[in-house]
């Protein structure tokens, strides 16, 4: 009996058979063939080799059956929602087109300095474009030949009046000329091919030639692998746009190059050996950068992906992808990169850069990847289809805010999707473990995950941007990779817990688990009058190298983050620092008018355990002498949520708040989202500290964090749990665990007999001892031997020792500078040696216990790990 590709995945757990399955390379054509076709109702051309005229037509009728359907697909009633969108946006561009006054083709967007505005008409152009070539679609739309005339003389008149005089062009944002406008004219002019070679003869090799005029960061009109604007997501939307501008125009050369350039963003980052220069992609470890520096999964990682499953199904039933296998890459994009940043159909903040500022976040991410994942799952074979199908079946289970099929791009990717909820033989899996720990040290990220929670850290470093603002966006960000956190709690609508109104009522001084110097800052159209830091003369314009360096996304200037994990459990270490802008501010590199601003000091900890993370802070101060606020977490509710705050003091009286005290423990309870948090505060050297407890009503407009934004007033009720030091006052330490949906008994239990106990805590070494699991982890900083219990660590390292009840004992290093060669951890106690083979590692016996040599050249953070018996 044969066993069906969806069916195999009951029988294996989801991970292991998508990181087993076979490469779509391996794959017979007729495998391929009967998966692509399922749905889309029409069998694909046969494979051949490119270059050919069918091959062209190929990628000309595929265009079309992408963007507005096939017969079959759109004959679907779960694909009615889709066609009647498309219908109605169209009806509504026609609509601003009757209403356009004098030298307007849309009524409302004026024309001639707006890049954006430009770009509006050329999306509206497609939209209206889209709806007639759409197969059942509107009786008033589909197939109008006047309709098609009206879309088709308004890409004449653009061209005319705004796009063809390449002089005049070219202002405002590069991204719009080089990629959006590009990407809505060529897919314009193959929806109305027919009706502009009649009407317009020369129009299409006008539109390509100008485009290719403003692919002014290329090189002679072409793509440029060289230059740092033509890199990760964006050299995938330049090339897709390339593939389909060749086939339009015949060029098949084009098509070969543009293929060729894309291929090179799907092999992985390795940042020993760059090639062009370019740190923009996915690397080893699953994390995505862009723009150099900034962890990005969540938003141009997703443009990424839904870009190379495009082009996937662009050339299908072509030969222009003979010999690669980008489906199977991005498959492994999805269950490495992109699913453990998702918690209940929730893309995590801290991999959004200044999109976090933008109402349409969060659920919507994960459309896009949901999308992805539908068709992937469609040009995949075997266990890796099952499991990519299963896991967008789990998401539409779990999150609270289910997908929306009317809102993917395809009208086909929608009617796979219906296939696949609708086939009982899809069980719903996660990709995920449900404890699972993933250190995405090469983006500075830290995802912690179990049943009921999941917890996302983000920091910074020489490698990683502190924060990313750009274009009005995200005005606020200053402290965002400074050890902010976000705790997801199962059952909730993160729209009311993250997101936009988060950002827009929560303080940027007070984000959870940042240390911020008491300071008034200034967003950037506030200190300069305009969205960037203008000075031409100094090498500052929108789109400069300066520009990036200082202004939109600075690094900061400490190599210390990073951190060690060890199956489900993990520890890393960040020391704060000024940012680049800072420093070049303070060495006198920056003109006069610059504005930088220098952050508090802290070294700082976080241990990941079942029930708990623990955070450990030394030397929190403040060079300048400022007061510093110290903020453990920070969550919102609704205004009219009951939300309850209790704890008790050390002394063993009961504490409410708001207020302040020396707390034992703290409970926040939102009783309208049903969750809670619970907060320890743990003994170690040092005073207790004084712990403030705040609980607000905050009402701010969304405009506050980002100029586009609606002027909408978002009312919150803010509680905070920190501690504040005063202007002058010397260097604190403190150290806390949240506990998530913790019940006050529970708390009660972390008490002298808890499970918890800090072994360490100063600026050179952090540790701490989690009895209950037989784990001891530590952080080192700066040079020398550095002892906390049983450890004794030479040099700036991560450790995490793992004592089984077998047992055995596993030793997890790794190196959070990524510049040293080897790391030697000395475990006092029984002599042990290695169970099996320990690649890496090198373990001798010493007076008093156990030498491990870890050998950390050139694995950029990520861990070695041994077991010892």
């Amino acid at each position: 009996m044969q066993i069906s590709r969806r069916a195999l995945i009951a029988a294996v757990p989801a991970t292991a058979v998508l990181a087993a399955a076979p490469d779509r390379a391996s794959a017979t054509t007729a495998d391929t063939t009967a998966t692509t076709a399922t749905t889309a109702g029409t069998a694909p051309a046969p494979r051949g080799a490119p270059g050919t005229p069918a091959d062209r037509a190929t990628v000309l009728s595929n265009t079309v059956d992408v963007f507005a359907g096939t017969a079959a697909s759109n004959a679907r009633p779960e694909v009615a929602a889709k066609l009647a969108a498309i219908a109605a946006t169209a009806r509504t561009r026609l609509a601003a087109m009757d209403a356009a006054g004098s030298g307007e083709l849309f009524a409302g967007l004026t024309l001639g300095s707006s890049d954006t505005a430009l770009t509006a008409a050329y999306q509206y152009l497609y939209e209206i474009a889209l709806a007639t070539r759409v197969p059942s679609g509107a009786a008033d739309l589909t197939g109008a030949t006047a309709v098609q005339q009206r879309a088709a003389d308004g890409l004449q008149w653009l061209y005319d009046h705004c796009f063809g005089d390449q002089q005049a062009g070219y202002y405002g944002n590069w991204f719009n000329w080089e990629i959006a406008i590009p990407q809505y004219a060529t897919k314009t002019l193959i929806l109305l091919r027919e009706t502009v070679a009649a009407s317009h003869p020369d129009l299409t090799a006008a539109y390509v030639a100008a485009m290719d005029g403003y692919l002014r960061n290329g090189k002679d009109g072409d793509v440029d692998l060289d230059s740092r604007f033509h890199t990760g997501a964006n050299l995938a939307d330049i090339t897709t746009d390339r593939i389909m501008q060749g086939a339009l125009t015949g060029d098949d050369a084009r098509i070969t190059k543009a293929v060729a350039d894309q291929a090179t963003v799907l092999a992985p980052i390795d940042p020993y050996a760059l090639r062009h220069h370019v740190t923009d992609g996915f690397y080893a470890d699953g994390s995505y950068l862009q723009h150099a520096s900034v962890a990005y999964t969540g938003s141009y990682g997703t443009g990424l992906l839904s870009r190379i499953v495009q082009t996937v199904k662009l050339l299908d039933g072509t030969g222009y992808l003979a010999g690669t296998d980008p489906a199977g890459t991005a498959a492994g994009w999805v269950a490495d990169s992109f699913a453990p940043l998702i918690f209940e159909g929730w893309m995590t903040e801290a991999v959004k850069g200044r999109a976090v500022s933008r109402p349409t976040t969060g659920y919507a991410d994960v459309g896009t990847v949901v999308e992805s994942v539908v068709d992937l799952a469609a040009y995949t074979t075997g266990a890796r289809a099952a499991a990519l199908a299963g896991y967008a079946k789990f998401v539409r289970r779990e999150s609270r805010a289910p997908v929306d099929p009317a809102s993917f791009v395809s009208p086909v990717s929608t009617a796979r999707y219906a296939d696949l909820l609708a086939d009982p033989s899809v069980p719903a899996a996660d990709l995920n473990a449900p404890a699972q720990h993933t250190a995405f040290n090469a983006m500075d990220r830290v995802v912690h995950r179990r049943p009921g929670w999941a917890f996302t850290l983000a920091r910074s470093s020489t490698r990683i941007s502190g924060y990313e603002y750009m274009n009005g966006e995200n005005l606020l960000p200053w402290f965002q990779g400074a050890g902010a956190h976000y705790l997801y709690l199962s059952g909730q609508d993160q729209t009311q817990a993250y997101g936009v109104d988060h950002f827009t009522t929560v303080s940027p001084y007070a984000l959870g688990g940042v240390t911020a110097p008491v300071q008034t800052r200034r967003s950037v159209p506030e200190l300069y009058g305009t969205a960037w830091y203008d000075n031409p003369a100094a090498g500052f314009t929108s789109s400069s190298e300066a520009q990036n360096t200082y202004v939109y996304f600075p690094l900061s200037t400490n190599s210390h983050s990073g951190g060690a994990r060890s199956g489900p459990y993990g520890t890393c270490g960040l020391v704060l620092s000024d940012d680049a802008a800072c420093a070049a501010a303070h060495a006198g590199l920056l003109p006069a008018d610059f504005v930088a601003y220098a952050n508090a000091r802290a070294t700082k900890s976080w241990y990941f355990f079942d029930d708990e993370v623990v955070v450990l802070a030394a030397g929190v101060g403040d060079d300048a002498g400022r007061a510093v606020t110290t903020t453990f977490d920070t969550r919102v509710a609704a205004p009219g949520d009951p939300v309850a705050v209790t704890g008790q003091l050390r002394d063993g009286r009961a504490f409410t708040g708001p207020g302040s005290g020396e707390l034992a423990w703290l409970r926040y309870a939102d009783g309208g989202q049903g969750t809670a948090v619970g907060y320890v505060l743990l003994p170690g050297p040092g005073r207790a500290p004084l712990v403030r407890v705040g609980l607000a009503t905050v009402t701010r407009s969304r405009r506050a964090i980002r100029t586009a934004n609606p002027d909408t007033a978002v009312t919150k009720q803010v509680f905070s749990v920190g501690c504040a030091q005063e202007a002058g006052a010397a260097p604190a330490c403190f150290a806390y665990a949240l506990v998530p949906g913790a019940s006050e008994q529970a708390l009660r239990g972390y008490g002298r007999s808890g499970p918890l106990s800090v072994l360490a805590n100063s600026p050179a070494v952090q540790a701490v001892r989690h009895t209950g699991l037989g784990i001891t982890a530590a952080n080192a900083f700066g040079p020398g031997p550095h002892r906390a219990g049983p450890l004794e660590v030479d040099g700036p390292a991560s450790v995490l020792v793992r004592e089984h009840r077998d047992g055995r004992t596993t030793v997890a290093v790794a190196d959070p500078t990524t510049a040293r060669e080897s790391v030697t951890v000395l475990l006092r106690g029984r002599k042990l040696r290695p169970a099996g083979g320990a690649e890496g590692v090198r373990v001798t016996r010493t007076r008093g216990g156990t030498r491990i040599e870890a050998a950390t050249h050139h694995a950029y953070g990520a861990t070695v790990e041994v077991t010892l018996c």
